[in-house]
């Protein structure tokens, strides 16, 4: 099939799929019938994304995480879109990284390079992960020096009302404790406002070190995908998403609040399974 006509037909699937794309003041909620259609729709979204921020800036700054958010992704690997992203004009950074080594079943960087980078054609030095032989807050450090400089030359956009790098699209999964990237539920981390790029070494999840984007750099991004699957993760989806009123557990996934760019939830059926729909508007 030809390129143009594998993206049509990619375009017309995403549009025949029973997604329902509501909102409320939390942003946009697509809730999916099934993990396949999650995919589809998730691929398209990026691909989406890359093609509008490639026309406007010439390149596509984006932050992964780990968990089963890069299987998640495994379309963009497939037709139409392994041949039609502009892959070359990508620039690939972590929102949260483990400190342990590349090749550590742990790392963030194995997972996406092993699921994602490896099966598609993006520049080696394009892929900016950590410092894997030096401690969580050295690498933390280094990780948002090497991110200054890109904001610098513009590879990465800035912030126009904080001094904040400003990513095309920061991708996140979600704990069922409500955590996001490395930002645990009442940890002080939350309350970073300095640094771009944080350290823990008591994650209350294994491995202890960890370094991670702060909630201002994320909230600054252009876009902000959050991608939530699976029953067990339910009631913390509630409490980040609905209406909970002033008793609501203030979870990290609640405080994912771009000022000025666009969020959306990507949720199959077991996720979404206790939101309250009449919060939402079509």
């Amino acid at each position: 099939m030809h390129v143009e006509a594998q993206k049509a037909s990619a375009v017309k699937l995403v549009e025949s799929m029973a997604v329902s794309g509501a909102r409320n003041e939390r942003g946009e909620v697509r809730i999916h019938e099934s993990l396949d259609e999650l995919s589809t729709d998730l691929a398209y979204h990026i691909a989406e994304l890359s093609e509008a921020s490639v026309k406007e800036r010439g390149v596509f700054a984006i932050a992964l995480s780990g968990g089963s958010l890069v299987g998640l992704m495994g379309k963009l690997c497939e037709p139409p879109y392994n041949k039609t992203v502009d892959w070359a004009k990508w620039y690939i950074f972590w929102a949260d990284e483990r400190v342990v080594a590349k090749n550590h079943a742990d790392s963030n960087y194995k997972l996406a390079k092993d699921g994602l980078l490896s099966k598609v054609p993006i520049v080696p030095s394009h892929v900016h992960s950590i410092n894997d032989s030096v401690s969580a807050e050295e690498a933390a450090d280094d990780y948002e020096f090497g991110i200054r400089q890109l904001v610098k030359t513009r590879v990465v956009s800035v912030s126009e009302i904080s001094d904040c790098p400003k990513f095309d699209l920061i991708l996140l999964g979600m704990g069922p404790d409500g955590h996001v990237a490395s930002l645990f539920p009442t940890h002080s981390v939350l309350n970073e406002r300095d640094e771009w790029v944080t350290f823990i070494t008591d994650s209350p999840k294994p491995p202890p070190e960890r370094i991670t984007f702060t909630l201002p750099v994320i909230n600054s991004a252009s876009n902000v995908a959050v991608v939530v699957t699976g029953e067990s993760k339910a009631e913390a989806l509630h409490l980040a998403i609905d209406d909970v009123g002033p008793d609501g557990v203030s979870l990290p996934a609640r405080m994912v609040q771009p000022t000025k760019g666009k969020l959306v939830w990507f949720l199959d059926k077991p996720a979404a399974s206790k939101l309250d729909c009449s919060q939402f508007s079509e």
